[in-house]
């Protein structure tokens, strides 16, 4: 039709009818009703509304049918364009209301308002309907149509719409496919809109086509989805369905052989005996169990979580021994020496027997318990490497008849590793601190840190901080573990710590602790350690019976001075281990016969010739202070106590300069050492008779030998003053004196610290004179009487007197030497 057509309009709220589409008309509304009479009204022999006389009633069969204007309102205004619609049927629903079936047909723009033919020109608007010419189509239009066909196919197909598969199999036009989108769910009234305003039919098929193809591409993965969603219900049901048999079987058996169910959590925590805030987390613990699906994750992290509380020790703790002289007998069975450690595991052991005892006369048996609860120790042995600091923690557990745990915290950089992992993280554990309680299987072990000096930190935090709450008696009763989430007693355990180093432990944690020193071992303690302990283990590695090889008294004092020189006992140990394995290869090669004896004089065939010989021992021409120039000094290092020696030398007047050279990798403090000590000597050098006119027109070198190993301390000045008065005066310095002390610029020798593993280092080395502080007096308190007994110990208040000490007498007046 291409003339003008007077139709009546009904606006379309909400949606957009485009041509082809069949659409139902609820005629309750007063609007709809009135248009389709008044379109009823203008066709001859049309179809009548129920209950409603039609224009010309007759039996004959209609001969056309009404058509009304159906337009979308667009923001309280109608769409310049539309479609009309043909009345298809008329009839009643099943709720005895009137509805109409409606077809679009045909575009059309609305022109200019006609005057109604009838009398409803108050309820019924009538428009002059344009007809919308579409363009021709041609071959691209014709393969959009195949491909958006095939589209509503594959979605008809998908959704189950058989009964309009057959009537969209049979559309040519391009034209009637393009508007098949009008029927797609998917569309919002905007794209429908778009659609109906798009002539060319191309363009439609093209917006079509993106739509339906994004749309079934959504359906297939949602189709997707729902698939693998139901296969997993499916599979999920099917083990539920087994677990419960399953259950069922177990729970049968475990009636038929008495055996009780392990994963009955609510029956082992009721049973288990926990203090009443562990009970009470683990309960809350076992509800959230219970409401948790078999197969979530979170169940295996709640059973882990129970599993470790359980296995903790929470009420059981073993009786200490009171027999302290038992006590003591057992440390001094398993360790020669150490009796400040031994002394303090006795004080210790005392005062909770005095505890107990007074609380047990106040307050009963049941009481005793408590007493004891915030008395923690904790001690802190430092010492260098092999005095045995490890090996007396399992010493002071047996002594006080507790369990011993060590804890290695060499290398730990995690806080995680003290504190736990936190339950949100696979594969959380508790932190070593509750592990090491839980392998102790009671609340008041041993527990020894190992090498607390040696923690880390970095971005995983700092473990050391960690270690502040665990190590202070006034706050570990109430440890909390990161993976336990509950308040864990601590104030019962016994912890022990050892380092080699003070240096490099924080200040609030060497706070918390009670030091005690471990200095090394004496001549004659490392024979007995050699001759009761380290022998029968190493006699036992061997393959040796007991008696088969006799090491002598003599021989392991050599060992000890001349084949090994160290505050532990390690290398001796290493060295016995090397004189058995010799004797068992001349035993095997029939060289020698068991028993043997070895004795001093036959370890250099067994070691070969002795590695560290006293300087007291050697010819003149090789000492170290055969030559002016050369002093011995006492230092501390990481291994212990040790000699040092300091050389000094002049420049020749041709070389020029007259300034100080320091090497042997000095630090800052000693370097100020051998500034002072040149100082002192340029300024008070006349009063001592030394002729500094040299040390002010020549250049002074100062070295300490062992360049590559570094050296720092205030400890080493009066040996580069003795040094350098040495070499100014030509004296010899004493090849059996040492010293140690501090210098000032008014020759004042200032007190050190380390005299204890200083003389032990002196007499190591076959020293006879220990030049020390006067200041340092009181400390030889601490230094074992069998070492004062052999070295003469010289407390000096001034240089002048430590020159007089040191120096050897002079052959020729000073002025002649110089």
């Amino acid at each position: 039709m291409s003339q003008p057509q007077v139709l009546p309009v009904l606006p379309v709220d909400d949606d957009v009818v485009l041509p082809g589409m069949i659409v139902p008309l609820d005629l309750g509304d007063t609007e709809s009703r009135a248009v389709i009479e008044a379109a009823q009204a203008r066709v001859p022999n049309g179809i009548s509304l129920p209950g409603i006389r039609s224009a010309q009633p007759s039996a004959a069969a209609n001969t056309s049918k009404a058509e009304v204007l159906l337009v979308p309102r667009v923001e309280d205004d109608l769409a310049e364009l539309g479609t009309v619609a043909t009345v298809e049927r008329i009839g009643r629903m099943p709720g005895g209301g009137s509805a109409a079936v409606l077809r679009g047909s045909r575009r059309v723009f609305l022109g200019e308002r006609a005057d109604s033919p009838a009398k409803d020109a108050d309820q019924v608007q009538w428009v002059h309907a344009e007809p919308a010419i579409e363009p021709p189509s041609g071959e691209r239009e014709r393969e959009l149509a195949a491909e958006f066909k095939a589209v509503v196919v594959s979605l008809l197909q998908q959704r189950g719409g058989w009964q309009m598969l057959d009537a969209v199999q049979q559309l040519d036009d391009p034209s009637a496919i393009a508007d098949l989108a009008g029927n797609a769910p998917y569309l919002s009234v905007e794209q429908k809109l778009e659609l109906l305003r798009t002539l060319d039919v191309g363009a439609r098929l093209e917006q079509a086509l993106e739509t339906g193809r994004a749309y079934l591409a959504e359906l297939r993965v949602t189709d997707t989805i729902r698939k693998d969603v139901e296969q997993d219900m499916e599979k999920q049901q099917k083990e539920f369905l087994l677990r419960r048999q399953l259950d069922a079987i177990r729970k049968e058996l475990g009636e038929l052989d008495g055996s009780e169910d392990k994963d009955d959590y609510r029956a082992r925590v009721e049973a288990a005996d926990l203090p009443e805030h562990v009970r009470k987390a683990a309960l809350a613990e076992v509800d959230k169990l219970e409401r948790t699906s078999e197969q979530s994750p979170e169940g295996g992290w709640i059973r882990t979580w129970l599993d470790t509380v359980l296995d903790i020790p929470w009420t059981k703790r073993t009786t200490d021994v009171h027999d302290i002289a038992g006590a003591r007998a057992v440390l001094d069975a398993d360790h020669a020496g150490l009796d400040d450690v031994k002394e303090r595991i006795i004080e210790y052991l005392a005062v909770r027997q005095r505890r107990a005892a007074s609380t047990v006369d106040t307050v009963g048996e049941a009481e005793v318990d408590r007493a004891g609860r915030r008395a923690g120790a904790v001690l802190a042995l430092a010492g260098p490497p092999g005095v045995g600091k490890t090996s007396l923690g399992e010493s002071v557990a047996k002594a006080m008849g507790r369990e011993f745990v060590r804890v290695a915290l060499g290398g730990i950089r995690d806080e995680a590793e003290i504190r736990g992992h936190r339950r949100t993280y696979v594969g959380a554990l508790p932190g070593r601190i509750v592990r090491a309680i839980k392998e102790a299987g009671s609340m008041n072990p041993v527990v020894l840190l190992d090498e607390v000096d040696k923690v880390g930190a970095d971005y995983r935090g700092d473990p050391t901080a960690a270690l502040l709450e665990v190590l202070d008696p006034e706050q570990n009763h109430t440890f909390r573990d990161h993976y336990l989430e509950v308040e864990l007693d601590l104030s019962d355990v016994v912890f022990l710590a050892t380092a080699n180093a003070l240096e490099t432990i924080p200040g609030p944690l060497l706070d918390r602790m009670e030091l005690v020193t471990l200095d090394g071992y004496t001549e004659h303690e490392k024979v007995t350690i050699g001759r009761d302990h380290l022998l029968p283990r190493e006699l036992e590695r061997a393959g040796f019976a007991e008696g088969d090889v006799t090491v002598t008294d003599a021989a392991l004092s050599r060992i000890a001075a001349e084949y090994t020189r160290e505050a532990g006992v390690r290398d001796l140990n290493r060295t016995l281990a090397k004189v058995l394995r010799k004797v068992a290869t001349e035993v095997a090669l029939d060289k020698v016969a068991l028993p043997l004896v070895v004795g001093d004089a036959e370890l250099e065939s067994y070691l070969g010739r002795p590695r560290h010989v006293p300087e007291s021992s050697l010819p003149v021409n090789v000492q170290r202070t055969s030559i002016p120039g050369v002093a011995t000094g006492l230092a501390v290092t990481g291994a212990g106590g040790d000699v040092l020696y300091v050389e000094a030398s002049l420049a020749d007047n041709e070389s020029g300069g007259s300034g100080l050279t320091l090497t042997g990798q000095l630090g800052d403090v000693m370097k100020e050492s051998a500034r002072i000590a040149l100082s002192y000597l340029r300024s008070r050098g006349a009063e001592l008779e030394l002729p500094v006119g040299d040390l002010r027109n020549r250049g002074v070198h100062v070295h300490v030998p062992a360049g590559a190993v570094p050296k720092d301390g205030p400890s080493a000045g009066v040996t580069m003053t003795t040094a350098l008065a040495s070499l100014l005066t030509g004296r010899l310095v004493k090849a059996d004196v040492a010293m140690t002390g501090e210098v000032s610029l008014t020759g004042r020798v200032l007190p050190i610290g380390g005299v204890k593993q200083k003389l032990l280092a002196a007499h190591r080395a076959g020293m006879r004179t220990v030049v020390i502080p006067q200041r340092n007096e009181p400390d030889l308190d601490d230094v074992p009487s069998e070492i004062l007994s052999q070295l003469d110990v010289r407390p000096v208040s001034n240089v002048r007197q430590v020159l007089e000490l040191a120096l050897e007498p002079a052959s020729a007046p000073i002025a002649s030497a110089a």
